[in-house]
């Protein structure tokens, strides 16, 4: 019984220090770090005709559809025109893309006749690059005017040489289960990125908004899932700061529905666990001790242990119910009870299009699990090949 316990401990520690423990351990890191290192100040930027030169870069595969609202959102951009570049990688695409492109004189257009995936997309854009810093975004997602100044701010702050921005998800109607789990989520992982920022460097960042320094560039693997997780880290491994900042934002609606939602959170999940093998060497604390706690607190554990711990939590607590172990694991097993009736009804009022706050908290917490053991699928048979399925937005 003593072995059990243990077990069903440490499994209960491990979801909770994955989910909310982290997140206080950051809070409580940055209050100290506070006390003594004063918080860098936003720098100030240059002459325009002495800003770095730019390359917005935006990988496409058939997105005639969003082309128009894109290049409007791209004027609007407060960046000297003269010194950025706006380049579209349309990957294999066979609608009309590039016709629709070549109204647009600014746009320098590459393309690959054969769909090879997002980061052959980008390897191919970058081979084309000669600009000092390249700012990815997706074509659906629509950037704040500053975006671009904003992220050349961060770029000149102490060994930064890659930036993230900020993803805002954008319900198309009130109660949209997809968009507004999702941009719950956003919410909380923003939180973490911000805080891991400070501490020391972000953990990564999405293809919605990044960028990255040229000069310490390196190429990710092809067939990488998260292309953009893949390429930032590097950057990271190489001992480089991944800079977070929400002045430099994102906007995009959220997935159409929750299958739509899973498709996304299955090639996530693969491609974090995909990751976590290329990227291992991180967790050696000798050879990486700034970034290895902060990568396994925030990413490992969630795409890889945590969630088996997770499935496991119900068994080993129905076992030592039932062997008499103690009135603590009943109340333990009452209250996961009932998280899970919790998670079941929410998920029977999204079936019938209605929502609840209170419900659909647990709810979505177990879909996000569930879909990192789907990822291990997913992994299997897209191991070998980057393309992506897009998921269609709300």
């Amino acid at each position: 019984m003593t072995a059990l316990k243990i077990i069903f401990w440490v499994c209960l520690a491990l979801v909770a220090y994955t989910y909310v423990g982290y997140g206080l351990v950051l809070w409580l890191l940055l209050r100290m770090k506070r006390l003594f290192v004063k918080k860098e100040q936003p720098q100030e930027l240059p002459a325009d005709d002495e800003l770095p030169t730019v390359t917005l870069m935006i990988c496409a595969y058939n997105e005639r559809d969003i082309i128009e609202e894109k290049m409007q959102n791209i004027r609007q951009l407060r960046y000297p025109r003269e010194r950025l570049c706006i380049m579209w990688v349309t990957d294999g695409s066979s609608d009309d893309s590039n016709d629709l492109l070549q109204n647009y004189p600014e746009v320098t257009l590459v393309f690959s006749p054969e769909r090879r995936g997002k980061a052959a997309a980008m390897q191919h854009g970058l081979r084309e690059n000669k600009s000092e810093i390249v700012v990815f975004t997706d074509a659906n997602t629509m950037l704040n005017a500053d975006a671009i100044v904003e992220i050349v701010r961060q770029m000149m702050r102490p060994n930064v040489s890659c930036v993230s921005g900020e993803k805002r998800v954008a319900a198309r109607q009130e109660g949209h289960a997809a968009a507004e789990g999702e941009g719950l989520y956003w919410k909380y992982e923003s939180t973490l990125k911000r805080w891991d920022s400070e501490l020391y460097s972000a953990m990564g960042a999405a293809g919605e908004l990044f960028a990255i320094r040229m000069e310490h560039y390196r190429e990710a693997p092809s067939n990488a899932l998260l292309d953009d997780f893949m390429l930032s880290m590097l950057i990271l491994k190489d001992g480089h700061r991944i800079a977070y900042t929400s002045d430099a934002y994102a906007s995009e609606f959220g997935s159409a529905d929750m299958q739509e939602e899973s498709k996304r959170k299955r090639r996530i999940a693969a491609g974090g666990l995909q990751s976590i093998w290329w990227l291992r060497s991180l967790m050696n604390p000798f050879r990486h001790p700034k970034v290895c706690f902060q990568f396994i607190s925030h990413r490992v554990l969630r795409w890889s242990i945590t969630p088996l711990a997770l499935m496991a939590l119900i068994p080993l607590n129905v076992a030592l119910v039932m062997m008499k172990a103690g009135t603590v694991y009943t109340v333990i097993l009452i209250l996961q009870l009932l998280f899970y009736v919790a998670a079941f009804a929410g998920y029977v009022l999204v079936a019938k299009g209605k929502k609840s706050k209170v419900l659909y908290v647990p709810y979505y917490f177990l879909f996000m699990n569930m879909n990192v053991f789907l990822g291990v699928r997913y992994l299997m048979t897209h191991s070998t090949n980057g393309t992506w399925e897009k998921a269609r937005r709300g």
